[in-house]
């Protein structure tokens, strides 16, 4: 009996553990800044949980009848957990009230169970083996959760079924735990009666986890889903209406089918119709073959090399006819070379020189992005850039997120660049910057590939020119060790959305 409830210790940690990173996960995939997301569900977690362990001394008799019934309440709190966070966060005002509460609960219910445990068998085993027993095995369940929940339960689970699997788990260790002790608990129908029924509830959970899912992205992006899929890196959406089509990644817009070009005719060509006969063509990001399709315009091309983190969102751009249609195929030309890799990471190790460098990043609205705005990823880059060569990278917006936008001036031009910033007027997003890098003066260009739909000679003027409510403001360099633009980003959209 004692070595069956020591195995319980193994599987009740692997749970507590997930249903912390569930909570964290879907913090930061729905408020964003996922530092202070994780920081404050893990801070606000481990309270709970001692609150419970201060808690289950309290508890004076029937230690195996409350043991029972606490691994019921998890099961069913931390198994529908993350359904009901994810459907409610577009109705309810006070989403991290409601977020809180059950990190609250369900920590305090986890934090009961170890002390109810330790005091079940304090007499079958002498207390320091038991001590040692109990908690190592406890830290192997909590090494074991946080090595499956990245790398198998997110990517091929998803966090609702992942909740539910978890909450199942928990209602089996109660269940279990009931008829192994049968003879020794006195309300045995009760507790049966109200495990059976969560178990099912969990199953049925589990069961309907993507149409529930469905039901709340429905709710969210307003239009009906054609495409989703969760990554190992993010969670892609693709919805349709009104004859277009729009791209999310983590619940934030990247572009619609229907204004996409405004925004990638004014990345590319402003700074790639500058060089004479350029060959070489670095893509960071753009894993949508978009700003591929209009680097293809240019007859001198030689190669493009595609760097995109996520190769799920490269290999939709390739086999999707829709999306293929749209970047023109342009992943699958014989002149691009894609590859999956962290771009800063991949900058570090290549050696190759290139004449221009398109950088497409998603916006600075964590850390893990924001490295790649920083004064280190941009000498990173001065290595990757012929002399005579230039960059262009897309900002945010110099009218919603002024500080932001000239924050990014000032990290590039720290890391030794001349700057010359524009914008321009996507439907979708609003006004929207960019900034060239180069190590000389930049020229505009003369001439532009005769297929553009946006861009002219004489509209390139406009792009240029900033109205004193988007003009420069004194603005600190981003830096790994400080991330000021992560916050600028979150303060400034905050106020936006």
């Amino acid at each position: 009996m004692g070595k069956a409830l020591l195995i319980s210790v193994a599987l009740i940690s692997t749970c507590g553990l997930v249903y912390e990173l569930i909570a964290g996960a879907l913090a930061s995939y729905l408020l964003g800044d996922s530092v202070t997301q994780f920081s404050l569900i893990i801070g606000t977690y481990l309270f709970s949980m001692g609150i419970g362990s201060y808690l289950s001394k309290y508890f004076k008799k029937g230690l195996l009848e409350r043991f029972i019934q606490v691994e019921l309440l998890v099961g069913l709190i931390g198994g529908f957990s993350a359904a009901v966070l994810f459907i409610s966060f577009e109705h309810v005002h006070s989403f991290r009230l409601l977020l809180f509460t059950f990190v609250v609960i369900t920590g305090a219910l986890v934090g009961l169970e170890i002390p109810l445990l330790m005091r079940i068998l304090k007499d079958e085993y002498d207390f320091s083996d038991l001590v040692s027993k109990i908690f190592s095995i406890d830290y192997v369940g909590a090494l074991f959760a946080s090595l499956l929940f990245p790398l198998v339960l997110v990517p091929y689970l998803g966090l609702l079924r992942t909740s539910f699997l978890f909450g199942g788990l928990n209602v089996a260790v109660g269940l279990w735990t009931l008829y192994l002790f049968r003879d020794r608990i006195s309300n045995k129908t009760t507790l049966s009666t109200m495990g059976s029924l969560f178990f099912a509830l969990i199953i049925a959970g589990f069961l309907g986890s993507q149409k529930m899912l469905h039901f709340a992205e429905g709710l969210k992006y307003g239009a009906p889903i054609v495409y989703k899929k969760q990554s190992k890196y993010q969670r892609l959406v693709i919805t349709q209406q009104n004859g277009g089509f729009r791209l999310f990644l983590n619940g934030n817009l990247q572009f619609d089918s229907r204004d996409e070009y405004r925004y990638h005719e004014a990345l590319i060509h402003p700074g790639l119709a500058t060089l004479q006969s350029p060959r070489h063509v670095l893509v960071l990001g753009g894993g949508d073959g978009l700003a591929v399709r209009e680097i293809l315009k240019y007859p001198s091309i030689e190669s493009i090399t595609l760097v995109d983190l996520d190769p799920a969102m490269t290999k939709i751009f390739t086999t999707n006819p829709m999306l293929v249609e749209l970047n023109k195929a342009s992943l699958k030309h014989p002149k691009v070379k894609v590859i999956n890799d962290d771009a800063f990471i991949w900058l570090r190790h290549n050696k190759k020189k290139f004449d221009f460098v398109a950088i497409d990043f998603p916006d600075p609205s964590n850390y893990s992005l924001g490295k790649l705005y920083s004064k280190s990823f941009f000498l990173e880059l001065k290595r990757a850039l012929k002399k005579e060569g230039l960059f262009s990278i897309q900002s945010t917006s110099p009218y919603f997120a002024r500080e932001s936008y000239w924050c990014v001036a000032s990290t590039i031009e720290e890391a030794g660049f001349l700057i010359t910033p524009y914008h321009a007027y996507v439907p979708s997003f609003g006004e929207w910057g960019y900034f060239i890098g180069s190590f000389g003066p930049y020229r505009k260009p003369e001439n532009f590939p005769e297929e553009l739909k946006f861009l002219t000679k004489a509209s390139l003027e406009s792009l240029f020119e900033f109205p004193p409510d988007m003009k420069r403001l004194p603005v600190p360099a981003q830096k790994l060790n400080n991330q000021i633009l992560v916050h600028l980003f979150e303060k400034e959209w905050s106020r936006v959305n």
